[in-house]
């Protein structure tokens, strides 16, 4: 039977670790983020600049080689380290240890970077969070999917879920196959709409911040950036999962007075998530 959990403060606070007073980036997680390609560098200045603000100690990012300066630029904080082609990534070659990767935003298709994924996921033991165009190359390869490490955390939006998981004629049959590929392959699956849910077995959890606001270019990218910064943290992967996208979805809450639907960008999000973060103090 399946069970369903409904995401509020009082679940979110029961998994939420509050910082500790002594830390340092050290112990507050490496995260590293992969993906950009000529005309998607922007998906990874997001991301990154998501996942420093979510709290992890060290973020560096793997990029073709014409984002170096983009990023540089844009996140002075992030580290950037560069594939050696100029325009997509080739050959995903890793010298150093991260606590958490969050792969596919702005990624492209390139047949090279096809292959540069499959090598990457025949090594990588690594905690991870799969998006974008890394999940498209998992639909087009479903052989890799069991290549996944156990419970990495998968966040397509429904054309994407579409692809991975067959085509459904009705909402049951699309959370039973959901349910099932879950099951099958390990695998926590944040499923983005309105409400996002997150599948996590047969157990589904069902969001309740977030609003239409965060319909626009670029907010995926941004909670690809959270949920990495929360699993390099030392969160469960769920835990990761749930409180990713409850505060994604609160910044969209938060900053709506302000902004109001039409001018929300993905800017926003990231801009928000300390008073986000704010709002889960208990004191």
């Amino acid at each position: 039977m399946n069970t369903a959990i409904t995401i509020n403060k009082t679940e979110i606070l029961k998994r939420f670790k509050p910082i500790n007073a002594f830390t340092h980036k050290g112990i507050q997680g490496h995260a590293l983020l992969i993906g950009g390609s000529y005309g998607k560098i922007g998906a990874l200045t997001l991301a990154s600049k998501a996942c420093l603000k979510t709290g992890c100690g060290l973020v560096t990012v793997f990029i073709p080689k014409c984002g170096y300066q983009i990023l540089q630029s844009a996140n002075p904080e992030v580290m950037v380290v560069t594939d050696s082609q100029e325009k997509y990534l080739s050959n995903i070659a890793l010298t150093f240890t991260v606590q958490a990767i969050g792969i596919g935003p702005g990624l492209g298709q390139a047949p090279q970077t096809q292959n540069a994924l499959y090598e990457f996921l025949l090594q990588n033991k690594t905690p991870l969070v799969v998006d974008a165009d890394a999940l498209n190359m998992l639909s087009q390869n479903k052989e890799w999917i069991a290549l996944l490490p156990n419970n990495t955390i998968l966040t397509p939006h429904l054309k994407e879920l579409e692809r991975l998981i067959g085509k459904w004629n009705s909402d049951s049959e699309k959370w039973n196959k959901a349910i099932a590929f879950s099951l099958r392959y390990h695998l926590v699956v944040v499923i983005k709409g309105a409400p996002t849910c997150i599948i996590d077995g047969a157990t589904i959890y069902t969001n309740t911040t977030g609003n239409a606001a965060l319909a626009t270019a670029g907010t995926g990218d941004v909670l690809t950036g959270m949920i990495t910064s929360l699993l390099a943290q030392s969160y469960q992967p769920l835990d990761a999962a749930l409180l990713g996208v409850y505060l994604h979805g609160l910044t969209a809450d938060i900053a709506l007075p302000q902004t109001g639907y039409q001018s929300f960008i993905a800017s926003d999000v990231i801009d928000t998530i300390g008073k986000a973060y704010l709002s889960l103090d208990t004191k």
